[in-house]
């Protein structure tokens, strides 16, 4: 039997910028971090654009995140034929959403994953020791969709907004793999084995990132492996012993002790045995998984541009080109931006997707990332986008043998 679904996530940010961890607000608290936005920072101009968006798409199913005013939007959805599920971690002010045609599909189970207290060791007894280097309140949010056409067909469907700060990339390598861990004991737990799976989401991590690697089946580089090491601290969000830091004076910023605050790590300790992080052998336990994770956008641009053999258009369109990632390297051809404001610009954001029992999964088809000449005056922008981050959709098909 062979069936169609159209995965696709948006980024439903108030555009806030992550790497300040400021929380969404109407309208833009920090405006001078989108000095080319200009009205589009507007809530009332901002949001019209990406219900428009949202819908330009026809999606069978959607995974959002960054989701605040749900009073308006849930309706939105509601109208357009959605129904939905919506999860956010404690004290968060915005969240994650998972929607689906309602003609199509109907929720029967759904599970919240809280990054902050799931031990990355499976065999954890009595008292489990986390391996948490910060708290997060970072989530994942699974649900399983029932296929209304059939008794026993369906998906499984996962949605989360992984820890923002650049440096952390411990914690984030960790919560992917915790992520995709649950996912596929959730579908084994349901009895959901022949249920494919989809996972995407605002990852915040580049095609060039040790999670990226480690979920694709790349092996990790030097320097991947010494940027986890850098980042196997404790911060004082775990342990409030520790001193916080002390803001530099302008003669010490004068004097190089300046630099992008997003790659340093702050109010922070360097971890020891007793903490119990997590080994790089155990962080690659994590991602053993009996199932091949595979990227839409790298599977739908590889295939397509390979067979144009246009060089010219993967510069334009693929992140290898732009980071110097071999076109033999998976990665290479995920989209060259997917967030892309006057200040940053890189990618983060991915639809993921893992076969099941008895399927077999083709990407039929992919909405082309922006181009650089789209969008270089930077996101959000009346006309253009209302969010900092772009729209990724994909069109699967499905073989069942």
């Amino acid at each position: 039997m062979d069936y169609f679904t159209v995965s696709c996530r948006y980024d439903y940010s108030q555009c806030i910028r992550q790497s300040h961890d400021l929380e969404p607000a109407s309208p833009m608290s920090r405006p001078e971090l989108f000095p080319t936005s200009d009205k589009a920072l507007k809530a009332g101009e901002r949001e019209p654009m990406i219900h428009s968006e949202i819908l330009s798409h026809s999606a069978d199913i959607l995974c959002t995140q960054e989701v605040d005013r749900l009073e308006r939007l849930v309706p939105m959805l509601e109208r357009a034929g959605y129904s939905s599920t919506y999860a956010s971690g404690v004290g968060k002010k915005h969240g994650c959403l998972i929607a689906y045609r309602a003609s199509r599909f109907e929720k029967v189970a759904h599970k919240v994953i809280a990054y902050d207290k799931l031990s990355g060791r499976q065999n954890d007894q009595g008292d489990v020791k986390l391996g948490l280097s910060r708290n997060t309140n970072n989530i994942g949010s699974i649900v399983a969709l029932r296929d209304l056409s059939t008794d026993s067909a369906g998906f499984i469907v996962a949605t989360t907004h992984l820890f923002w700060h650049p440096a952390f990339t411990y914690e984030r390598v960790k919560q992917a793999g915790l992520l995709f861990r649950e996912v596929l004991a959730f579908r084994e737990s349901g009895g959901y084995a022949r249920w494919p799976c989809i996972v995407a989401g605002d990852f915040n991590f580049a095609p060039n990132d040790p999670a990226y690697s480690l979920l694709t089946g790349e092996p990790l580089s030097d320097k991947q492996l010494r940027s986890i090491q850098a980042s196997r601290v404790v911060h004082v969000s775990v342990d409030s012993s520790v001193p916080k830091t002390q803001p530099k004076t302008e003669e010490e910023e004068g004097e190089g002790g300046g630099g992008d605050p997003d790659r340093v790590i702050n109010n922070s300790r360097l971890a020891t045995a007793d903490d119990h992080l997590l080994s790089d052998e155990e962080l690659a336990d994590l991602y053993a998984l009996d199932t091949k994770v595979r990227s839409a956008y790298e599977e739908g641009q590889r295939g397509y541009l390979q067979s144009q053999g246009n060089a010219e258009q993967e510069a334009l369109t693929c992140y290898g080109p732009r980071a110097s990632i071999p076109p033999s390297r998976n990665g290479a051809y995920e989209p060259i931006w997917t967030s892309y404001t006057h200040y940053w610009k890189t990618t983060l954001d991915y639809i993921f997707f893992l076969d099941a029992l008895g399927s077999k999964a083709n990407v039929a088809g992919y909405v082309s990332p922006h181009r650089t000449a789209d969008v270089e005056a930077g996101l959000p922008k009346a006309g253009v986008c209302g969010s900092d981050h772009f729209s990724l959709c994909s069109e699967f098909h499905y073989t069942t043998y």
